[in-house]
C-alpha cells in the first residue's frame, strides 16, 4: 500500500493524472479485501493490486473510463458468473470499489491582460482555473512571457491582445502545442485573414480546426464581462465535452421531468 502511495504522491507533485482504485467493502468470499488499492494511469500502467484477475481487469477498465471522463465514481461488483454486475467469477462474493479521479488543475492561459482579460481571469479563477495572464504590460502580467514549452494537455489558451499582428503571433506559437483548447478573438474577416496566412505558409486546414476562433459562445452580451463570460463557457464546455443546449430544452427533447 505504501508504493501506491508513493506513486499516487508522485503523480500529483508532478502533475499528472491518475486514477486510484480503492476497495471499501467486501461481502462473502473475495480475492480483494478492504483498503486494497489500485493506481492506474492514463496509458494503462498500474501500482497495487487487487487480487488480480476478472475483478482487477473491470476495475481496470473502470478506472481508465473514469479518467478519461474525469470524474470520480463507486462501482460495484458481483463475484459470479452471470447477473447483476458480474465479473464471470466463481468466488460468490460482492466488492464495492472507490475510482477517484486525481487530476492536474487546469491552466487557463490568458495573452491578453486587457479590458477582457482581467473580468476573464477573476471568473475563470472562481470556477477552479489557475490563472496564468501573458501581456506586454508588466503590471497586468503574472508571467513574463508566453512560453509555449509550458504548455500541457491541461493547458486553456485564450489569445486576447489588442491587436492581431500580436494575436497571429501567438498563435503560431500555441498552434502545436498539446493545449486542450486554443481560442482567438476576432471579428469573423480578422480571423480569416489570419488563417490565410498560415495557411500561406503551409499550416494544414486539420491544424486550424483546431482554433476556436471567433471565441466563445454566442451568448448575445457586448460588454467585456458579458465576452469574457462567454469565453469561459466554452472553455468549460470543452473541459468537460457539453453541448452547450439549454437544460430546459434537453429536458424536452429527452422527456426527463
Amino acid at each position: 500500500m505504501l508504493d501506491v502511495l508513493h506513486e499516487l504522491t508522485t503523480a500529483i507533485e508532478r502533475q499528472e493524472p491518475v486514477a486510484l482504485a480503492t476497495v471499501v467493502e467486501v461481502k462473502g468470499a473475495s480475492p480483494a479485501q478492504v483498503g486494497f488499492k489500485l493506481l492506474v494511469r492514463p496509458d494503462g500502467r498500474i501500482a497495487g493490486n487487487l487480487g488480480g484477475g476478472a475483478l482487477e481487469q473491470r476495475v481496470r477498465e473502470e478506472a481508465l473510463a473514469a479518467l478519461q471522463e474525469g470524474r470520480s465514481r463507486l462501482v460495484h461488483y458481483t463475484l459470479r458468473e452471470e447477473g447483476s454486475d458480474a465479473v464471470g467469477m466463481l468466488c460468490g462474493g460482492e466488492v464495492t470499489v472507490f475510482v477517484e479521479v486525481y487530476q492536474p488543475v487546469p491552466i487557463l492561459l490568458i495573452v491578453g491582460g486587457g479590458h477582457i482579460g482581467q473580468p476573464l481571469a477573476e471568473m475563470a479563477r472562481i470556477v477552479g482555473f489557475q490563472v496564468q495572464v501573458v501581456d506586454v504590460r508588466p503590471e497586468r502580467a503574472t508571467v513574463p512571457q508566453l512560453d509555449p514549452a509550458t504548455i500541457t494537455p491541461w493547458t486553456y489558451v485564450v489569445l486576447i491582445t489588442e491587436d492581431h499582428v500580436t494575436d497571429e503571433r501567438a498563435l503560431r506559437q500555441v498552434l502545436d502545442t498539446p493545449a486542450a483548447y486554443v481560442g482567438m478573438i476576432g471579428s469573423r474577416r480578422k480571423v480569416g485573414i489570419v488563417f490565410d496566412h498560415l495557411r500561406a505558409e503551409g499550416v494544414s486546414e486539420e491544424r486550424l480546426a483546431r482554433v476556436h476562433a471567433p471565441i466563445g459562445l454566442d451568448l448575445g452580451g457586448r460588454s467585456p464581462a458579458e465576452i469574457a463570460l462567454a469565453i469561459l463557457a466554452e472553455v468549460v464546455q470543452v473541459r468537460y465535452g457539453g453541448t452547450g443546449t439549454p437544460q430546459a430544452l434537453r429536458a424536452r427533447e429527452t422527456g426527463d421531468g
